[in-house]
Order: C-alpha cells, then sequence, then structure tokens
C-alpha cells in the first residue's frame, strides 16, 4: 500500500506545484487584462475573425497554458472558428515551456517557433478548406457524442465554423446561484472564501518553490514535511492540491459564479478577477492530478517507460516525441523537456512534442465537448510527426546543427 499512497501524494503535489500555480498565474494574467479593459481582449478576439488563429496561437504559445485556456470556451460559446481551436492547441507551449526556456533557451525559440508557424497554418487550412474535418468528426462521432459539433465544414469546402448554437446554460456545468439557498449558507459560504484565500497563499508559495524547482533543473523532491526545500514543496503542493479538490467540488457553488471552463468578457473587481482565476485553476488542478495518476500508475502496472520509447533511435524519435504530446496535461511533456535538457533527445522529437502537445487547455475542452478534444488533437499529430520527420533529416545533415544537446546552457 505505500507506494500506491506514493504516487497518490506525489501526484497531489507535483500537479499542483509543477502545473497548477503557472497556469494560475497566466489566467490571472488574462483576467486583470481583461478587468482593466473591461473585457477588450476577448472581444478583440472575436471581432476578427480572419485574425483568429493567428491570435490563438500566439496566445497558446505564451508559457504555461493560461492563454490557451482562454481560448477554449469561447470555442463552445460559438465566437472563434475550429481552426482557432487546432491553432492554439497546437502553439501551446505548455508547463515544459519553463523548463526548456530555463534550461535550453535556443531550443525553445526555433522549436516554439516552429509550433506556431506549423499550428497557425494548419489552423487557416481547417477554416479555408475544411482537411476532411467532418470525415473526422463523423469518426469521433461513433466514439462520443458531442455537447458541440467538434467543428462542421461547410459544403463545397467551405470555411469550417463553430455551432453556433454554443452556449453555456448548456454547454458547462453551472449552478443557480440567483435562487439557491446555499448560495448563502451559514457554515459553507464563509468557509469557502476562507479556502479561497488560502488558495491564493498557497499558490504564491507554490510559485516561489516551483520556480526553483524548474531553475534547478527539476530535482528529484522527497516527500516530506519540513522547513527545506522539499518540506515547502511538498506542504504548498498538497495544501493547493487539496484546496483545489474542495473548490472544484464544494467550494465554486458559494464563491464566484459557480461555472467552470468558461471565458469571462469582464470582471466586476480584483477579487472577482481572483476568483474567477481560482476556479479556472482548480478545475484544470483536477484534471491534472486525473492525468497524472492515470500516467503513474499505467506506469507502475505495465512497466512502460515513456521516456525511453520517445529516445528511440532514428525516425522513431521525433514520432516518439509527437506521441508523448498527445498525452493530455503537461506532466509527461515536463518529463520529455527535461530528458532533451540532459542530451537524451534529439532536437526533432523536441519539435514534435512541441507541435502535438496540448497541454492543460485540452481539459476544459474535454470536459465540455469531448469530441472536439479528439478531433483538434488528431489535426495537430498530424503536423507534429510531419515536422518531427522532416527535422530528424534535415536538423542535421542538411543544416548541420547537434541534434542532441542544441541550445542546452
Amino acid at each position: 500500500m505505500a507506494e500506491p499512497l506514493t504516487i497518490l501524494l506525489e501526484s497531489l503535489r507535483d500537479g499542483y506545484v509543477q502545473v497548477s500555480v503557472f497556469v494560475a498565474v497566466t489566467v490571472l494574467a488574462f483576467g486583470l487584462v481583461q478587468y482593466r479593459t473591461d473585457g477588450a481582449l476577448l472581444r478583440a478576439i472575436e471581432d476578427r475573425e480572419s485574425l483568429q488563429p493567428l491570435l490563438g496561437g500566439l496566445l497558446g504559445l505564451t508559457p504555461g497554458c493560461g492563454g490557451a485556456i482562454v481560448v477554449m470556451p469561447l470555442y463552445v460559446r460559438g465566437t472563434v472558428s475550429f481552426g482557432t481551436v487546432v491553432a492554439t492547441l497546437g502553439a501551446t507551449a505548455g508547463d515544459s515551456a519553463f523548463v526548456i526556456l530555463a534550461l535550453a533557451p535556443e531550443a525553445a525559440l526555433y522549436a516554439y517557433g516552429v509550433a506556431l508557424l506549423a499550428s497557425v497554418t494548419t489552423g487557416y487550412l481547417v477554416d479555408t478548406v475544411g482537411l476532411g474535418v467532418s470525415r473526422v468528426d463523423a469518426a469521433v462521432a461513433r466514439l462520443s457524442p458531442a455537447a458541440t459539433d467538434g467543428g462542421t465544414a461547410v459544403a463545397g469546402g467551405g470555411a469550417v465554423r463553430p455551432n453556433p448554437a454554443h452556449d453555456y446554460p448548456t454547454c458547462a456545468p453551472t449552478h443557480a446561484h440567483e435562487s439557491g439557498p446555499d448560495r448563502r449558507s451559514a457554515i459553507l459560504t464563509p468557509l469557502s472564501h476562507a479556502a479561497h484565500v488560502a488558495w491564493w497563499v498557497a499558490a504564491a508559495g507554490g510559485l516561489v518553490v516551483g520556480t526553483l524547482y524548474l531553475l534547478r533543473g527539476g530535482p528529484e523532491t522527497a516527500l516530506v514535511v519540513g522547513l527545506g526545500f522539499d518540506g515547502a514543496f511538498t506542504v504548498f503542493g498538497l495544501a493547493g492540491a487539496v484546496l483545489s479538490l474542495y473548490l472544484y467540488a464544494v467550494g465554486r457553488h458559494y464563491v464566484g459564479e459557480g461555472t467552470v471552463a468558461r471565458a469571462r468578457d469582464s470582471f466586476s473587481s480584483v477579487y472577482d478577477t481572483l476568483t474567477h482565476a481560482a476556479m479556472e485553476t482548480s478545475f484544470v488542478t483536477v484534471w491534472v492530478i486525473v492525468a497524472l495518476l492515470a500516467y503513474e500508475y499505467g506506469v507502475v502496472l505495465t512497466g512502460l517507460d515513456v521516456a525511453a520509447v520517445a529516445s528511440a533511435a532514428g525516425v522513431l524519435a521525433p514520432i516518439g516525441g509527437a506521441a508523448v504530446g498527445l498525452i493530455p496535461g503537461c506532466g509527461p511533456q515536463i518529463l520529455l523537456a527535461g530528458v532533451y535538457a540532459e542530451g537524451g533527445l534529439p532536437f526533432s522529437a523536441l519539435a514534435a512534442n512541441a507541435v502535438a502537445q496540448d497541454g492543460d487547455a485540452l481539459f476544459p475542452l474535454l470536459a465540455v465537448d469531448f469530441r472536439a478534444a479528439v478531433v483538434a488533437t488528431v489535426y495537430n499529430a498530424v503536423p507534429a510527426v510531419v515536422v518531427g520527420v522532416a527535422l530528424h533529416f534535415l536538423w542535421g545533415p542538411v543544416l548541420g546543427l547537434p541534434e542532441f544537446g542544441f541550445g542546452v546552457l
């Protein structure tokens, strides 16, 4: 029982410190921009249809997943195209970007530049010629029903557009705060506000230790309680994870809007902005922890070494990097980034992973529209493999650049 319990606690801790605190910063940053500009950012994206894939790609390129998370609910709402979703998810740098930026900044510049170009190009192709979205959509429909349409190709090869009927009341989890008496609970309302404040304290502490963790190259961290680095890593991580679970399961019914996986046009106050960021990040945290647990328990049960598969010799390396990128969340991507920084992977694998990975932004879309998430992932996998294989044959032999250790400090 010791190993399963250790995996559980480490997944709770690592998911919060390695991923959630950085998601919180980026979601809060975009929220504060919305607050200061009274919703101008989202309106600018929604009103500029021709630039949506490019804008989505640039938002996805911001380190962490906050920028990409902002875009996903806009598709559910029906105000951005499916090509924008593809471009955003494909360009998503994720939390592995913090590792590469810290340990191999030159490699990050090239890898994420390639990811942006490939993803935005794919997004525009999806919006203009369809690229068979309707066929992929139909195939995925056999696996799962959809809350939205996953993008539909207009007859005659026209633009791919989201379902105009998308709306939060029917697509996202909701809670009737206006009439629900539980909103004014004498116990749970103040408790939820206190948990919200404590969550931000844990987030601040977690951000400090999380940044130090990345600057140190992602070292092994003991699961201990104490005053040292390992102790702070564990305390802030477990506290933040537990508070995230509470806010998602209970607190959101008493604090904030009561909904998750949605974008806000504007915010009425700084506290309102902080609440929204905490609730959105808590929602992502739940999915990150689920993904980490599935990954870790899967490795224990099957003995599969994802890093070893991704570092296979020859052309299998970039294909392996793309395959790892298909795993939702940032945990496996952080692992791959660490292996690259140690010289264990060629640049082609890093670039393929950069295109394929969707980061934590995929979790809100998976929860609200599983079908659209799968279709977008399929479309990200194609350019990822193409880019990775092309770089495998060009990077070293033609360009004369080192395949292993390129850009590593």
